[in-house]
């Protein structure tokens, strides 16, 4: 579990297939084989560590899902650690699992504030709501608008140097989590719809329908 509160931006090293290796420093701490660290927002668990570097394992799965599999050498990463039992909890419960890419659309200046539009899919937007939380590339995040076919967030100068973010640009791949809780919210919302149509089933339908 993590919280979307990026502890550093890490350099990707390597990108052969089925792994990837990353040269970072604070995330190292304490860190042990077998522990996880989110990459961009990904849940990948740690195969090596090195001194100034980690290498974790990449799914098929976890490459249809996320931008993992395009990035190249030298392109830099969200990490953090998995949420310590006793840490504070400065963002939303974010659990790795990406639901979906979006693409940057417009980023544009408002004082010191920085707009960045994300274009995403109907299966991604529907999970949205507007000054609820989304995390992008695994930086926990207010949707400040949403639309049709996108939503739009604003960046304060800290976010921006703290994480990959100040590297964003037009075209641009990222990385989408929805909510959790608004994710059990949706699954049970239709559950009940379907309880509902189950009981809309009366005697004239099934005698209509040959059941009589």
């Amino acid at each position: 579990m993590f919280t979307g509160i990026i502890e550093e931006t890490g350099t990707l090293l390597a990108n052969a297939p089925g792994n990837l290796r990353i040269r970072a420093k604070k995330v190292l701490e304490g860190t042990k084989i077998g522990d996880s660290i989110a990459v961009n927002g990904v849940c990948l668990t740690v195969t090596h560590k090195g001194a100034e570097d980690f290498t974790a394992d990449v799914m098929p799965q976890t490459l249809r899902m996320t931008d993992l599999g395009a990035l190249k050498p030298g392109t830099p990463v969200n990490l953090e650690r998995a949420m310590a039992a006793d840490g504070r909890f400065g963002g939303h419960i974010v659990s790795g699992h990406i639901d979906g890419t979006g693409v940057i659309g417009e980023v544009k200046e408002e004082q010191n504030a920085v707009w960045v539009e994300v274009r995403a899919g109907k299966e991604i937007l529907d999970g949205i709501v507007e000054k609820g939380s989304i995390a992008i590339d695994g930086v926990s995040l207010t949707v400040a608008k949403l639309e049709e076919e996108a939503f739009h967030v604003s960046l304060i100068p800290h976010t921006r140097k703290e994480t990959n973010m100040e590297t964003w640009k037009r075209g641009q791949t990222v990385n989408l989590e929805n909510d959790i809780l608004g994710k059990y919210v949706k699954r049970l919302m239709g559950k009940e719809e379907e309880e509902k149509k189950e009981k809309k089933i009366t005697m004239d339908f099934l005698t209509e329908h040959g059941y009589f």
